[in-house]
Order: C-alpha cells, then sequence, then structure tokens
C-alpha cells in the first residue's frame, strides 16, 4: 500500500490497528477469540549480549545459594542490586563446542546455536579458519515456535537489535542465524527499528497532528472487542496521550519510550548511552504492545574495541581486555566496563519492572526473562568456560534470587531448559553430544 505522510503517521502511533490487528488484539476476529482460549500464558524472552568476557572476580558469587544470604553483589553485578530477588546467577556453564574457528569466532557464532561452524575461509586469531553456524540460534527456534500457532503468533517472530554492531558480516558481528549459514543482521540504528515497527519516521509537528486521529480510532475500536482487549486499548491510549504530553514540552528531543525523531543519533561510540536507551526504549514498546516476544540486543560485537570515553576510559574494549591480569589499571577499566553494561541491563529490568500488563496482571518483567551473555569467560585467556548468564525477571517461572554453581555444564542445555520453560519441548539443540542430560533440573525445581 502506499500510504500517504497523514496516514504512515496514524500507522506509526496507532500500529495495532492498522497491522495485525487480529494478532494484537485476539478479539478481533473468529479465529483470534478461539485461539485466545488456547493462549498458554505468556512469556518472553530478551537475550543481551556484551563481548570480551568479564573479569571473574568482580563478577561471579563467591558461592552458590540465594543472593540474599551472599552480602553485597560482586562489583559488576550491583546494578542489579533492586532486582536481586529476581536475578538468577549461572555459574559454571560452559561452550563446549569446539572445531573450526578462534575462540572469539566460535565463542559469537557458537553462543546462541549450540553447534559447530561450517568450514570457510574467515581466518581468525591463528586457529583454522571457518565459516557461519551450521544451525539455527535459539532465538529463531522459539520464534518459529511460536509464529506455527495462530494462538501465539506475533507481528515479528523476532527482533534483532543493535548498539554500534559493524555493517560487515561476519562471524565475529553475527550471533543469530534463522538456519544453518544464515545470519541475521540485527538493526543498529533507532530510526531504522522505528520504521520497522511503526511504518514511518516523522517530525514532530505530524507526529502531533495525528495523535487526536489515534486517539479516536481506538476509543472506536475498543466497544467491539473483548474486556481484555480493551484492557490493551486502554494502555496503548494511555501511552498515546503521555507521548503527546511529551511533544508538547519545550524539549528539543522527545524522552520517554520513544527516540528523537527530528534527527538521527549519530551511531558512534560517544553516543553508545543514547542509542543504548533508545533501542531500549523501542524494544519495551514493542514488547508492551505484543509485536514480539522474542528478542536479541546485541553491543557491539565479539572483538569488539568500542572506546568508551563516556566512561572516561579512552582505550578500545578488546584492547584492554587482552591486558594481563596484573595490571591494575587495565582490570579496573575493564570492570567499569562490564559494570556499565550491567547498568544497561537494569535499566531494560526497570523499564519492563515499570510497564504493566495489559490485563492488569503483574508488569511484563514478571512475564519477561533478560538473558545476559558474553562470547568469552575471560578476555586475556579466550576462555569458552564459566560463560557469564545472568537472568533477570520472571518469564521462565524458575525460582530467582540465587547463585547456581555447575560443573562445567554445556551450554546447550541451558538453550533447552528456556525452550522446555517457554512451552517448547525439545530433546536437543544445537549439537547432539552436548544436549546429552537434558534439562537442567536444578532450574525447575
Amino acid at each position: 500500500m502506499n500510504l500517504n505522510r497523514r496516514e504512515s503517521l496514524r500507522a506509526l502511533l496507532g500500529a495495532p490497528l492498522v497491522a495485525g490487528l487480529a494478532g494484537w488484539l485476539p478479539s478481533a476476529s473468529a479465529a483470534g477469540q478461539r485461539a485466545i482460549r488456547q493462549n498458554p500464558e505468556t512469556r518472553r524472552l530478551v537475550i543481551v549480549f556484551s563481548p570480551n568476557g568479564t573479569i571473574p572476580s568482580k563478577f561471579w558469587p563467591a558461592s552458590g545459594g540465594p543472593l540474599g544470604d551472599l552480602g553485597e553483589l560482586p562489583e559488576i553485578l550491583q546494578p542489579l542490586e533492586e532486582f536481586r530477588d529476581r536475578t538468577l546467577v549461572l555459574h559454571g556453564i560452559d561452550n563446549r563446542i569446539r572445531g573450526d574457528g578462534d575462540d572469539h569466532m566460535r565463542g559469537m557464532g557458537c553462543l546462541l546455536t549450540g553447534i559447530e561452524l561450517s568450514p570457510g575461509n574467515i581466518q581468525g586469531g591463528g586457529n583454522t579458519p571457518a565459516g557461519w553456524p551450521r544451525g539455527i540460534s535459539i532465538d529463531q527456534e522459539l520464534a518459529n515456535f511460536f509464529q506455527s500457532d495462530p494462538a501465539t503468533r506475533c507481528r515479528f517472530g523476532s527482533l534483532e537489535l543493535g548498539v554500534l554492531v559493524p555493517d560487515r558480516a561476519d562471524v565475529w558481528t553475527r550471533m543469530v542465524y534463522s538456519a544453518a549459514n544464515r545470519p541475521v543482521t540485527p538493526i543498529a540504528d533507532p530510526r531504522r527499528l522505528f520504521q520497522k515497527l511503526f511504518g514511518v519516521v516523522g517530525d514532530r509537528e505530524s507526529l502531533r497532528s495525528v495523535l487526536e486521529i489515534v486517539a479516536a480510532d481506538l476509543k472506536s475500536v475498543a466497544a467491539s472487542v473483548s474486556g481484555e482487549d480493551q484492557a490493551r486499548l486502554n494502555d496503548h491510549l494511555d501511552w498515546v496521550r503521555q507521548k503527546e504530553l511529551e511533544l508538547r514540552s519545550a524539549d528539543s528531543e522527545i524522552p520517554g519510550q520513544l527516540p528523537p525523531v527530528d534527527g538521527a543519533i549519530e551511531l558512534n561510540g560517544d553516543n553508545m548511552p543514547a542509542i543504548s536507551q533508545a533501542q531500549q526504549d523501542l524494544l519495551v514498546a514493542a514488547l508492551r504492545t505484543g509485536m514480539t516476544r522474542i528478542a536479541t540486543l546485541q553491543y557491539t560485537n565479539s572483538v569488539g574495541n568500542a572506546k568508551m570515553k563516556f566512561l572516561g576510559i579512552e582505550e578500545g574494549h578488546h584492547e584492554l581486555s587482552h591486558e594481563p591480569d596484573e595490571k591494575q589499571d587495565a582490570a579496573e577499566k575493564l570492570v567499569t566496563i562490564n559494570r556499565w553494561y550491567c547498568e544497561q541491563i537494569a535499566a531494560l529490568a526497570r523499564q519492563l519492572a515499570n510497564t504493566p500488563e495489559a490485563d492488569g496482571a503483574g508488569t511484563l518483567l514478571d512475564h519477561t526473562t533478560i538473558v545476559w551473555t558474553n562470547e568469552l569467560g575471560k578476555g586475556n585467556s579466550h576462555s569458552l568456560s564459566d560463560i557469564p548468564f545472568v537472568l533477570v525477571g520472571g518469564g521462565m517461572g524458575w525460582k530467582s534470587g540465587q547463585a547456581l554453581q555447575f560443573d562445567h555444564m554445556p551450554h546447550n542445555r541451558l538453550w533447552i531448559s528456556v525452550a522446555h520453560a517457554m512451552g517448547h519441548r525439545i530433546e536437543k539443540f544445537g549439537s547432539p553430544r552436548h544436549s546429552r542430560g537434558g534439562v537442567i533440573e536444578e532450574l525447575f525445581a
């Protein structure tokens, strides 16, 4: 359809009315009315990646057990203090995939796929060259599962977001795969993501002029849908009203859940915090309107060398990660970098916790799990053991507020467990060899 500018802006804030109405408001169609009765409890998954390993002594709790009994959280994890009772720290989970490629390549390419890299001509740091992974990533596996059922289908099976992810496509820069040898490129520009979600990027005056039309449409539709869907519409209408108030403010930028729409955020390291906030705002908007239930958020890439001058650090992240342990200044800077990434996890969790579900049954965080992970356990050793896995939220239904320790558990079993918790009863994922044992029983205790 060739929409004119006014119609496009109407679609922008009233997207549920224009695109995927039956999927967002199941009672709007007869098929949807049948499907909603079969719809399981909504569970959402957001996988967040940051690169170059961590500083183990500042990241891992001293022992396993309830986090409430372990005293102060490790320095890197302290931004999650307010979510201590909703955080699950998994220590002793390894990426056991071997074969072609160097550790950064296998750390990134096998992180979500759990399977070997194909032979190829991408040369790593001294090991054999390699190509793309030989299988699908767990987020896409789950997206396909949900999209196959009208009761759980969303407008977008999944969303792939990035922050300073380079345009070049290779096994260091891609972690999501729709199938063997089929990488999925994350959207690293908030304006492009905004356009994908809402149809067009508009200026302030155009947005202001269309708000009243959108509000009228929402009220009109509300009279013909179920009580639960009326709650969804009322929630969206409140959001539209909030956008109107923000647009009427004297600020030069639009705060809140939308990034600035009058000018693109320049995609460079200095603007990394602003890009992160914009991407998270849009992600929460997509989750709250039911556009998707599966998402990935990738900060830079394996071997990512972002220079975080906004933290007072001049050196690149990857450059610092290769410094020896005894170089205290480098270690302190790496703690600062990793703590900043943890602050991004906390900020996302906070937004989800402050956003009520449309039906009033709790908040988005109650039914969403954020999985924060990395391609390496430790940067200067390129270790694929003790990969950081920190889970925040309630979307798996697992007992949180604890640290669990395992004895070199293959990470394939974690992805099998995630799939089971979300209703997808797979027996193996990725490498069959490393899928032995199936779900991690301790998570379901």
